[in-house]
């Protein structure tokens, strides 16, 4: 049975920092893509940031130079730096992991807040 769970979210001011984490299990993570996800109220699910099984990234326009995605197949998990933060990237953040030819698998979803 596969699982993602995500970590780290939270409530912080305009400016700050904050790391997410996305545990999985029942996969052979090294095989997978991962990518992380967010979607606000009202508005649709957006991919923020994704990488490879080789550690090739790429990033929603937005969060380019401040958001950092990376990977620890050690651990099997996956990572999202994310450094100056903006009341626009309030969300639910969740990770995926990708296969080709396969029906991705999801986390729960952790909650980012940016307000002051």
């Amino acid at each position: 049975q596969v699982q993602l769970v995500e970590s780290g979210g939270g409530l912080v001011q305009p400016g700050g920092s904050l790391r997410l984490s996305c545990v999985a299990s029942g996969l052979v993570f090294r095989l997978y893509r991962l990518a992380w996800y967010r979607q606000a109220p009202g508005n649709q699910r957006e991919l923020v940031a994704r990488i490879t099984n080789s550690g090739t990234t790429d990033y929603l326009d937005s969060v380019k130079g401040r958001f950092t995605i990376s990977r620890d197949n050690a651990k099997s998990t996956a990572y999202l730096q994310m450094n100056s933060l903006k009341p626009e990237d309030t969300a639910v953040y969740m990770c995926a992991a990708e296969h080709l030819g396969r029906d991705p698998h999801w986390g729960q979803g952790t909650q980012v807040t940016v307000s002051s």
